[in-house]
């Protein structure tokens, strides 16, 4: 609270007498938040859009804090730091929470890409609102849909690494069911928890709405990933390990196969954890 006086008008007193917050309420997601960049990185303003995606930070930073393990394998067991070390960002947006984890943990210097205008404008805004991140995170827009590393990544650059949060969802529809499902979730958790909170309504704005492209694109995760599979092979001299988020671990298969046609062998599956949420990233590398 001393880090970010603001998440004081947000904070609920369960029945045992403990603190929580309104995890349905966008405002009181938001200053968490900020609450948890200012006190950890030391980011004095951040802020998103409405109806962009807010993540939650503990979960972002896990996903940073395996790709230092894992360059590390290649350092002597040291997770290499400093501006030397670049990190590309598939899809930074609006809250370009990757980046800022990634050069106020490690200080790498890091490249964020989007395709969505409104993203580009926020992330640096972000950017420029905060001097520790002004001269290690860039942002650039990626012009043309159908590509993920042709157009943003130049000729003479290299990169240590690649992430990417893909789009879950292959629809829409399928998009607006999954908040529907987290509503539901949302309420009985706090029954659960015998919580004196307002019950969530249906019709209440959702913390994780998101815009189309943060949430879905034809045929999901899993094409989206075959996609950057098939295109990284055109930038294997430019960046040592590919790597990418997938929620649905049924995708894996898929996803081995994938990499297997093109004759990509070195590829490792890390598991991460935050409390009962179980997700993992896949990495690759020539």
């Amino acid at each position: 609270m001393q880090s970010y006086p603001a998440l004081q008008q947000h904070i609920l007193i369960k029945s045992d007498g403990g603190k929580t917050i309104n995890f349905s309420h966008p405002n009181a997601v938001k200053a968490l938040n900020a609450a948890l960049l200012a006190h950890y990185y030391q980011i004095e303003v951040w802020d998103v859009p409405a109806g962009y995606l807010c993540p939650p930070v503990p979960g972002r930073a896990d996903y940073v804090h395996h790709l230092a393990d894992l360059l590390a394998h290649d350092n002597h067991g040291v997770v290499p730091t400093g501006k030397s070390i670049k990190g590309l960002d598939i899809g930074a947006g609006a809250n370009v929470i990757y980046p800022i984890i990634a050069t106020r943990s490690y200080d790498w210097k890091m490249v964020g890409t989007d395709i969505d205008p409104v993203s580009i404008k926020s992330a640096n805004s972000i950017i420029d609102s905060n001097s520790v991140l002004i001269d290690s995170i860039s942002i650039r827009l990626q012009h043309d849909q159908k590509h993920i590393f042709t157009g943003v990544v130049k000729a003479d650059e290299q990169f240590a690494f690649c992430m990417c949060n893909p789009p879950f969802h292959q629809s829409a529809e399928q998009a607006k069911a999954g908040s529907q499902r987290k509503i539901q979730n949302l309420a009985k958790n706090k029954t659960k928890r015998g919580s004196r909170l307002s019950t969530v309504r249906s019709n209440e704005v959702l913390n994780f709405a998101g815009q189309s492209n943060e949430l879905w694109c034809e045929g999901g995760e899993l094409t989206f990933i075959q996609r950057m599979i098939v295109e990284s092979v055109d930038y294997a001299q430019q960046i040592g390990w590919f790597t990418s988020l997938v929620s649905k671990k049924e995708n894996l298969s898929s996803i081995y196969k994938s990499l297997r046609e093109l004759g990509i062998t070195n590829v490792k599956t890390i598991d991460m954890a935050q409390g009962q949420k179980v997700s993992r990233f896949v990495a690759w590398r020539f």
